[in-house]
């Protein structure tokens, strides 16, 4: 599975970091307030993991395996800290909004993660497009988040007021689990009709094989 489509689809979909692996919860609870912090976020972690892949990836075969995680954290520190430079330069902003997670990156599970289990052994185009795949589908995940918890928090979505009688208490720390554990509940139910509909058209395909048969007695 070292496609471009298949690298991106697990990290979109297949394995996306918050909801399905649940990795991250710092950043994803903390920033989501609004939908633009959400995919400042993301977007930034995004940078860091697609940089950091192909660094390890490239230098794979002379880290040796002793000081591998040390030498994870320094590729990624260093990443960091030129993203946060560009967005103290170019996004003063989003920076302050974003605050002290921005240096926590370094030491986001999402990217030590993809490190040691995929780009430290696999080569540098789909190691890239991996942090890519796994970038997007943690930016999409905050995204949606804030996105939910500022409309459903304050009544606004980038500054334009939808209603004027919103739920406060999700745009508080609470609303974040609330929000998030919905969403989560919303995928499985989904993956679950999916896969009840993948058995059926699999036992109205079937022709009778032993497997079958056996159950059957």
């Amino acid at each position: 599975m070292n496609s471009i489509a298949e690298r991106l689809y697990n990290g979109i979909i297949k394995e996306n970091p918050t909801f399905v692996m649940m990795l991250g919860m710092c950043p994803t609870l903390a920033v989501t307030t609004s939908c633009i912090n959400g995919i400042g976020m993301g977007l930034t972690t995004t940078v860091v993991l697609a940089l950091s892949n192909t660094i390890i990836s490239l230098m794979r075969k002379i880290i040796p395996d002793k000081v591998r995680v040390p030498s994870f954290i320094v590729i990624v520190a260093s990443f960091v800290t030129l993203v946060q430079f560009m967005l103290e330069a170019y996004l003063p902003s989003l920076n302050d909004a974003l605050g002290i997670y921005i240096p926590l990156i370094v030491v986001n599970c999402i990217i030590l993660g993809r490190a040691e289990s995929y780009a430290y052994k696999n080569p540098v185009l789909p190691s890239l497009f991996d942090g890519i795949g796994m970038g997007l589908g943690f930016t999409i995940a905050l995204g949606l988040l804030g996105a939910l918890r500022e409309i459903i928090g304050s009544g606004k979505i980038f500054g334009i007021e939808l209603f004027s009688e919103p739920i406060r208490v999700i745009g508080l720390a609470p609303g974040a689990f609330f929000v998030l554990a919905a969403l989560v509940a919303i995928q499985n139910k989904i993956k679950l009709r999916q896969g009840k509909k993948i058995e059926e058209k699999s036992c109205r395909d079937c022709r009778g094989c032993s497997g079958c048969e056996k159950e059957a007695k």
